[in-house]
Order: structure tokens, then C-alpha cells, then sequence
């Protein structure tokens, strides 16, 4: 062992002379003014910058934001028991029963009659939770002032809600049970298949025929802004030829931006509280992450990860709808799977299976997100555009969280972990050009 240790010293010495003459003789190279600007300036503090942005906020501000957020970990909570409570209704009372019985009156054909039953359950249990809505999306958006909406508005999109869920609610449920009625012993996975099909099905036709009844979607007018967003685009490879903006104010205050669509109705969107609220560094920043979701695949990959989850939670509703049949159900009235009277009970198993799941949902997303948000600071190049993007989105998301709650309660990174992110990329590219030209939009801590 001394000997190749002394073999190795030999080595290294017969290697490094030769250098070390080499750099004796060669001439000294004056160094340049810019060479001694950077040995004098101080490194890039990524912990000092993620705390001034921090302190943009004001201790009465996270007080708020963390409260709001805080309460929805209660809703949770709520929005499981107000969906379980409104199964039970329809069960207990045999509500269910009676709406199967009056479609069976009025058509022999079996797809029919799934169909008329599917319309008073949708309609019925949207009058049912109404109040709770009510509270939810409406009483708490404004008391932490987040909602621009008047009553009479925020019923309207309810209604319109409402519309398309009888649309697109019964289609699905004629299929689903005629599926479940012909695979008796496998209806799970067929079940599933279809589920997870009219997912793909809805995130397609969403952008360019859902969207619009909520919102008036608009050309971007031509601009720097618009060519560097479609600029960007293209270096992507995403296949977006126009830009378009709509006007979310009218509902809330919240920043958004989204690339959506499937096969062909790809669009890239952003509101009008963006525009109106944030800098052309913020805008970039967050259309660079929303690109990320394109390129990545995310549309896909969620279809895949929430697919399996879809069919697990099939197969949960298999094994729970035996057992409470066996138990219940000559008491509730409901035949079998194939009964469409026992909807209730198949929406309250899966009730119950994803506020199970609701960690692994949150961590499957909240992954997806983090890589956007990788991609937007390497695509978009403006760290503290995103960096101030995170700041504003404090007014509803709680910034500083701790390990375990953000694995459980948070579908995006907390607001601190995603301004640490960009002031480490940042820190990683604080000698190119571009961002040492920006850094005068950095707050002065952040510098």
C-alpha cells in the first residue's frame, strides 16, 4: 500500500512541475475592470434575497393570507362531511329509491332512464349543498376581500355551472352505468376507462367551448409583450400563434394565466388582473411556467397519475358498495351496482377515498408544479419576475409553511420555497448579461 501511495506522489509531482515552471514564466495578465468588479462585489446571498421579498409583506398581510389558506384546510374537512351528509339524505329517506322509481314510469328504454335520473340528481343535490356554496365561494371570498362579484353575478355563474354540469354530468353517467350494467364482474375497470376518457374528453373541449361562458376571451393586442410571449412560445415548440386575455376582474382579484387545451385547441390565456397588476417581468415569468406544464407533458402525465388514481378509486367503491349493500341496502332500496339509485352511495365512497388521498393528489401536483416552475426560470429568464409574481400570490396562499403541512395541505410550492428557488437559479446566473441588467428591479436586500 506505501508503495502505490509513494508510486501516486511521484505521479502527481512528475505532472504539477511542469505546470507550476509553465505559469512561473508566463507573462502576468493585468487583470480587467471587470474581473476586479466582481472580486470586490460581495456573492449573491440567496437566503438575504428570499427574506426581502418576504419583508415586502407586511406581518398584517401573511396574518391574513395564512388565515385564509389555514381555513381551507377545514374545508377539507367540510366540503367531504356536506357531500357525505347530502348521500345520506338521499339514502336514508329512500329519496334515491323514489327518483329511480319515477324515470322507470316514465321509459322502459334503461339508458333513458339512468338519464332523467342523473338530471334530478345533479339538479337536486345543487340545491342541496347551494347554501354551503353560498358560504364557501361567496361569504368567505369576500370577507378576505378576493371576490369583485355581487350575489346576483356570482348565482349566475353558478347557474351556468350548473348547465354544463347537467351536460356533461348525465352523458357521463349514461355511459358509466351502461358500462357497469353490461361488465358485471369487471365494471370497475370498465367504469374506470370510461372515467378517465371523459376526463381527456372535457380538458380538451374545455379552453375553446367551456371557458368562453364564463368569460370573453380576447385577442392580446399587438405589443413587445405579446411578440416576446409568442417568442418564447415558439422556442418551445409550443403551437400557439396568438395570445389571448380575459376578463377574470370581473370575478376576483386573483393573477392567472394558464396554456391549456388538448389535440389541437392548445391556447395560451392570461386575465386581466395579470395585465393590469403585474410587470412584463411577472407576465413572462408566469407564461414561462405555464408553458412549462405544455412541454412537460403535464396534461398527459396527469391523465396517467390521476388515472391510476381513478381506477384505485373505482376498485375502493367496488369493495365498499358490497359491503354497505349487503348491509343497507334492501333499506335504502338499491338492486345492485347497476342501480342507478345507488349513486349516492358510489359518490360517497368516492367522497370518502379522496379525502384519503388527498397528500398523494397534493404531492402529485404540488411535483408537477415545481417543475414548471423550473422550467419558467430557465425559459423566461426573470427570476425576480417570478420571484414578485410569488409575493402577490400571498394574498390567498399561505408563504411560509412547515415541512409537513405543505406535504399535506399544498397542490403548488409555498410561496417561500418557490422565491428561494429563483434566487438560487438566479444566484447560478447572476453573471449573464441579462440578469445583471435586471437586477435594478430586484428589491435593494435582494441585490
Amino acid at each position: 500500500m506505501k508503495q502505490v501511495l509513494a508510486m501516486l506522489l511521484v505521479a502527481m509531482i512528475a505532472v504539477a512541475v511542469p505546470r507550476i515552471a509553465a505559469a512561473a514564466a508566463a507573462p502576468a495578465v493585468p487583470p480587467t475592470s471587470a474581473s476586479v468588479a466582481r472580486a470586490a462585489a460581495a456573492p449573491f446571498d440567496v437566503t438575504a434575497a428570499t427574506d426581502a421579498y418576504m419583508a415586502q409583506l407586511s406581518p398584517q398581510a401573511r396574518a391574513r393570507s395564512d388565515a385564509y389558506f389555514e381555513g381551507g384546510y377545514w374545508l377539507i374537512l367540510w366540503d367531504a362531511l356536506v357531500a357525505l351528509g347530502v348521500a345520506w339524505l338521499l339514502l336514508g329517506s329512500r329519496l334515491s329509491a323514489r327518483m329511480r322509481d319515477a324515470a322507470e314510469r316514465i321509459t322502459r328504454w334503461r339508458w333513458l332512464q339512468t338519464a332523467l335520473y342523473a338530471l334530478q340528481y345533479i339538479a337536486l343535490t345543487s340545491v342541496l349543498t347551494l347554501p354551503w356554496n353560498v358560504y364557501e365561494g361567496f361569504v368567505r371570498e369576500h370577507q378576505y376581500g378576493l371576490s369583485s362579484q355581487n350575489l346576483e353575478q356570482w348565482l349566475g355563474d353558478q347557474a351556468k355551472g350548473l348547465l354544463v354540469g347537467l351536460v356533461l354530468g348525465t352523458l357521463a353517467l349514461v355511459i358509466i352505468y351502461a358500462v357497469i350494467r353490461r361488465a358485471t364482474r369487471t365494471w370497475w375497470l370498465w367504469g374506470a376507462g370510461v372515467a378517465i376518457a371523459f376526463v381527456v374528453f372535457v380538458a380538451t373541449i374545455a379552453p375553446v367551448y367551456i371557458a368562453p361562458l364564463f368569460n370573453t376571451y380576447k385577442s392580446l393586442p399587438d405589443s413587445p409583450l405579446k411578440a416576446q410571449i409568442l417568442s418564447m412560445a415558439r422556442a418551445n415548440g409550443i403551437p400557439a400563434t396568438d395570445v389571448y386575455w380575459f376578463d377574470a376582474s370581473k370575478q376576483s382579484k386573483r393573477i392567472s394565466a394558464n396554456v391549456s387545451g388538448m389535440f389541437g385547441t392548445t391556447r395560451i390565456s392570461l386575465n386581466d388582473n395579470l395585465l393590469k397588476r403585474s410587470s412584463p417581468a411577472e407576465i413572462k415569468a408566469v407564461l414561462g411556467h405555464e408553458m412549462g406544464h405544455y412541454v412537460l407533458n403535464h396534461v398527459y402525465k396527469g391523465v396517467v397519475f390521476f388515472g391510476l388514481i381513478i381506477v384505485l378509486g373505482f376498485a375502493f367503491v367496488r369493495w365498499g358498495f358490497e359491503h354497505a349493500q349487503r348491509r343497507w341496502g334492501a333499506r335504502w332500496g338499491i338492486r345492485g351496482i347497476g342501480d342507478v339509485a345507488g349513486l349516492p352511495l358510489v359518490a360517497a365512497l368516492f367522497t370518502i377515498f379522496l379525502f384519503m388521498m388527498t397528500p398523494v393528489t397534493n404531492t402529485l401536483t404540488r411535483s408537477m408544479e415545481a417543475e414548471a416552475d423550473a422550467f419558467g426560470l430557465n425559459a423566461a429568464r426573470q427570476p425576480d419576475g417570478f420571484a414578485e409574481a410569488a409575493v402577490q400570490l400571498s394574498e390567498y396562499r399561505k408563504m411560509h409553511p412547515g415541512p409537513v403541512e405543505e406535504f399535506v395541505f399544498f397542490d403548488h410550492p409555498s410561496g417561500w420555497n418557490r422565491i428561494h428557488r429563483a434566487m438560487i437559479w438566479k444566484a447560478e446566473h447572476i453573471d449573464d448579461p441579462d440578469i445583471r441588467a435586471s437586477e435594478s428591479a430586484a428589491p435593494p436586500a435582494a441585490r
